[in-house]
């Protein structure tokens, strides 16, 4: 048998609870060992398409 709440959660209360979540993180940058230029973890580096040592994308300069 479920139990029904005493008193009604404002409006108010409610969403501040919910809005702790909401806050979000920067995106970790890395630098690129192949041209230095900062990129994000685990992708292709969008300034010369390298991407583990090897190139992935043709970038046209």
């Amino acid at each position: 048998m479920a139990i029904a709440p005493k008193r009604r959660i404002s409006k108010a209360k409610r969403d501040k609870r919910r809005a702790s979540a909401w806050k979000l993180d920067a995106p970790q940058l890395e630098s690129c060992p192949k041209c230095g230029s900062l990129k994000r973890s685990h992708r292709i580096c969008t300034s010369c398409g390298y991407y583990k040592g090897r190139q992935v994308i043709q970038v046209e300069e």
